[in-house]
């Protein structure tokens, strides 16, 4: 039974150093790192420390996560989604997040989409093609390739411990068959086995960062990106503005007879009708006093 504890101690040991031994790779590639912009030295390309990992993988070989940002102005916002969205599906991507809202009784929107890297610059340029003009476009790129250089060594050992922890189960079984033994050989095998799905779900995430580029685009209507001082005159848009201000002042003209017509007539009916009424009376009463006086005069 000492046996079976001190191998299983032994392994956990492993185990551990497994777990320990990328963060210090990490923090040695940083360190190396900031020595050598202290030193003055050249980055290496795509800012990445040149490492023994980075010579492992050649440039075609490399994995960077890209990214797009882009800002641009567009005659109408709902169509250009529209056509967002097309074009996103068109090149073999998807739409990750959609969002519209209104801003001054113009629709302004925002888009986050997910395209294959190979086809980001070609989505890209179509895309742009829709724009009145680009405001903003900042294209960037994150290396991954260490982190899953890294990863994938963890994974080799730590599958090579779990057969070893599944002979050393299948052995205490036969031999020992006691179920303390037994149990403490399985809790190492479950960590083991654990860490080997939180390496796999991390590596899974890094290829699909560097396989899928992210693009956030946002839409903003013409009119709300006009300068407050104009660089030129533009007869269309004075008269545009001047039909607009004559359509308020119209609606406020409409408003304001509203607001009469609810407020004034119960309070003119209530007037009106004792008075029309008392007028009625006055009528009927003189045509009956000269009706009254006819026979008295004949």
């Amino acid at each position: 039974m000492k046996q079976v504890v001190v191998v299983v101690l032994i392994i956990g040991m492993l185990f551990s150093f497994v777990g320990c031994a990328a963060p210090a790779r990490q923090a040695e590639r940083a360190a190396v790192s900031d020595a050598a912009r202290a030193a003055g030295a050249p980055a290496p390309s795509g800012g990445v420390p040149a490492t023994e990992s980075n010579a492992f993988f050649g440039d075609a070989e490399r994995m960077i996560a890209r990214t797009a940002d882009v800002s641009m102005i567009v005659a109408d916002t709902e169509p250009a989604m529209q056509s967002i969205t097309a074009l996103v599906a068109a090149s073999g991507g998807y739409i990750a997040d959609s969002k519209a809202w209104r801003e001054q009784d113009q629709v302004r929107g925002r888009i986050s989409a997910r395209v294959p890297a190979e086809k980001l610059d070609g989505t890209l340029g179509a895309i742009k093609k829709l724009a009145t003009r680009v405001e903003r476009e900042n294209i960037g790129g994150k290396d991954v390739t260490e982190e899953y250089s890294d990863l994938n060594a963890q994974l080799v050992n730590l599958e090579a411990t779990e057969i070893e922890l599944r002979e050393l189960l299948t052995e205490v079984r036969q031999k020992t068959q006691k179920a303390e033994d037994v149990l403490k050989v399985y809790q190492e095998l479950t960590k083991v086995r654990g860490e080997i799905e939180r390496v796999k779900g991390r590596m899974q995430y890094l290829g699909n960062l560097a396989a899928l580029a992210t693009v956030t685009i946002e839409l903003i209507p013409d009119i709300l990106a006009k300068p407050v001082v104009e660089s030129g005159w533009r007869p269309l848009e004075t008269l545009k503005n001047a039909g607009r201000s004559l359509v308020n002042a119209l609606k406020g003209l409409a408003d304001i007879a509203i607001w009469l017509i609810v407020y004034l007539l119960p309070l003119l009916l209530v007037i009106a009708i004792p008075i029309v009424l008392l007028i009625l009376l006055v009528r009927w009463l003189t045509r009956r006093r000269r009706r009254a006086r006819q026979p008295q005069a004949q």
